[in-house]
């Protein structure tokens, strides 16, 4: 029986929504969103991140000045308890997600060989 690949996607999808890294990434999510200064401090700071990201990913140079206000975000999010423990929430469920990536691409890292060679 042939299965149908984007089925076993949606099903992968479900299962993560399912997960307890999940259901707590979320939980944290929600509590950082309903403490007002937790929110505006932490969409300042992934606003500052995007805003580097892009600049970089354009080939734009990041200014000194730009430089130290992330790094003045950065200390305050990390004295943030809520926030901290949603950053380390999201960091374990992005490495969840990079394993999965992995065994998905398997398949085309065995028929052409591993990038890292």
């Amino acid at each position: 029986m042939a299965m149908n690949l984007y089925d076993v996607a949606y099903d992968l999808e479900k299962t993560l929504r399912e997960s307890d890294d999940y259901k707590e990434l979320k939980k944290l999510y929600d509590e950082v969103n309903a403490d007002e200064s937790a929110n505006r401090m932490f969409e300042n700071f992934r606003q500052l991140q995007m805003n580097l990201q892009q600049k970089q990913m354009s080939g734009e140079e990041i200014s000194e000045e730009e430089v130290q206000q992330a790094e003045k975000s950065v200390q305050l999010v990390q004295q943030h308890d809520l926030i901290m423990k949603l950053m380390q929430a999201e960091q374990k469920m992005s490495q969840t997600i990079q394993e999965l990536n992995k065994i998905i691409m398997k398949p085309l890292e065995d028929l052409y060989g591993s990038l890292e060679q």
